[in-house]
């Protein structure tokens, strides 16, 4: 049994109390705005919310003028459904169809629009979707969770870079890199979990985590990318020194894999390592120029990787 279905359950058995405590008529209904307006997040609920308190009101209005004007009969009531949903849709309240024609049909089972039906229709609103964002104030914490996921998708990295760094040094090694299908399905979960976070606190414009996540998401797309350049270095039995250089960045960046910032470390690290290959003797043969340039490659790539992180923090810091 979720969280939300036990807040549904004791909402609408609240809002039923209070409306029958008041002795007002559909009583019941009170329960049915609560149902329908319990959300995953606090905005989701406050926005259902708006839509449907103000199709009520607009249907209560125009449902009472029309049927006070031209009777109570079955067709009026097409009429209104004609004149209504077209309202609904221009104002973006449509959401609130369902509630709002529950009130027209209360004007219309009543058959009398005086100021009494009117209160009542209103008290039953206010009831309900006061029980419902009562109730829905009430939310679980989802921080522990996103701390798992991270810590998870830290270590599938580590993984990555580490067997990155183990097939330069040895092209028959057997890696099935599951990893970076699993870390991809992770940051996807754990995403739609950050979402849910940021929208239950109403006066949070910024979300870390989801920065955090976006940034790992692309971190990921680099290493897509890069998995076919390493295969092609570590296809060549030829070994160059700088194929060892570069493993053994890679080796050590996959020790310090973290949610802190020491991405300028690492890019000194690139940058030396770069510096290096430069210094060293042109290429002899074809094959030894295109491992090379493939390096290259992939340390203009790594420099991206680490940029992107870079910018995670220079955000946080705005």
């Amino acid at each position: 049994m979720g969280y939300r279905t036990i807040k549904t359950a004791v909402g609408a058995g609240l809002a039923i109390w209070i409306a029958s405590l008041l002795d007002l008529e559909f009583a019941t209904f009170a329960a049915i705005i609560v149902i329908m307006c319990i959300e995953k997040t606090k905005k989701k609920t406050l926005i259902t919310m708006k839509e449907k308190f103000f199709a009520s009101l607009l249907s209560l209005f125009l449902g009472a003028l029309l049927f006070e004007v031209l009777g109570y009969y079955p067709i009026v009531l097409v009429l209104f459904i004609l004149l209504f949903v077209p309202i609904l849709v221009r104002t973006h309240i449509q959401g609130g169809f369902v509630t709002s024609m529950v009130v027209v049909l209360h004007v219309y089972t009543v058959k009398n629009a005086n100021w009494a039906m009117f209160l009542n229709e209103l008290y039953i609103i206010f009831i309900g979707m006061g029980i419902a964002l009562l109730v829905n104030s009430f939310m679980p914490n989802f921080k522990r969770d996103i701390e798992t996921f991270k810590q998870e998708i830290e270590q599938k990295f580590e993984v990555i870079l580490f067997e990155f760094s183990a097939h330069l040094r040895d092209s028959v090694r057997n890696w099935d890199g599951k990893e970076i299908l699993e870390v991809e399905d992770l940051i996807n979960q754990s995403k739609s979990i950050a979402i849910q976070d940021v929208e239950n606190h109403l006066l949070r414009k910024q979300n870390k985590d989801y920065y955090y996540l976006e940034m790992r998401e692309d971190q990921l797309e680099l290493l897509k990318h890069m998995v076919k350049i390493i295969a092609i270095v570590s296809s060549s039995s030829l070994h160059v020194k700088q194929r060892e250089m570069f493993a053994e960045f890679l080796e050590n960046l996959s020790q310090n894999v973290h949610s802190g910032d020491t991405t300028d470390i690492s890019l000194h690290e690139l940058e030396e390592l770069n510096a290096s290959f430069r210094k060293t003797a042109l290429p002899k043969t074809r094959e030894e120029f295109e491992i090379r340039a493939n390096l290259f490659y992939l340390i203009f790539e790594m420099e991206n990787y680490l940029n992107i992180k870079k910018k995670l923090f220079t955000k946080r810091s705005r």
